[in-house]
């Protein structure tokens, strides 16, 4: 299930582009919060704080309540604007959600046991095809993560799909096809060797028509 995670914020009395100017230059970060079939409410958040939950990762798929003069929202953060050269954030969209909401977001994928696998520890090489995987579910049911265990699994094995277990109340976007997450190859030295025997036996073929 999701974590609920707390955001104090102040709330902006004015809109548009020179009333956020204004809010950064005051070492802020403009945001917004919409949806619900509420009125958007225009608020700013410590600039601190946004870079420490950007930078834990799954920062579209937590769900933040945000505290605004003892209002409490509870939100998801939609859009997210950064300086082209700094990457700062200079603007969040927060979106509140109802008991009904669904949305598409993507699940981080955590690959355990690598360090049991007999294979990557001879050398064989984990190739993870998808980080993540995307998702629609209810806000409030939002998994924390999907694994994924390899402990068990050869060189030549792929992990599909079809091999994850997905919450019940969570959709899958693609369902067209039993896509692939990860596979295990070979390890370099061992398929430059299956290469070196399979050029050596053409060879041999060869000249023994000869």
């Amino acid at each position: 299930m999701a974590e609920f995670t707390p955001i104090a914020a102040e709330r902006r009395e004015r809109a548009g582009k020179g009333a956020a100017r204004a809010t950064r230059r005051a070492g802020r970060v403009p945001a917004v919060i919409y949806g619900n079939k509420q009125d958007p409410v225009m608020i700013s958040v410590d600039p601190v704080e946004l870079k420490k939950l950007i930078r834990g990762g799954a920062f579209f798929s937590r769900v933040y309540e945000i505290n605004v003069d003892g209002d409490k929202h509870r939100t998801l953060a939609r859009d997210l604007q950064q300086h082209p050269v700094t990457d700062a954030p200079i603007h969040v969209d927060f979106m509140r959600f109802s008991a009904t909401t669904r949305v598409n977001v993507d699940v981080q994928v955590i690959f355990e046991n690598e360090e049991m696998s007999p294979e990557l520890k001879r050398g064989g090489v984990l190739n993870v095809v998808r980080h993540q995987i995307e998702l629609i579910c209810k806000p409030d049911a939002i998994p924390e993560q999907i694994t994924v265990d390899v402990g068990e699994l050869e060189i030549g094995d792929s992990v599909h799909i079809s091999d994850v277990s997905i919450p019940e109340d969570a959709e899958l976007t693609i369902t067209d096809r039993d896509f692939t997450i990860a596979t295990i190859a070979a390890p370099s030295a061992l398929a430059a060797e299956d290469e070196e025997g399979e050029g050596e036996g053409e060879g041999e073929g060869d000249s023994s028509e000869e």
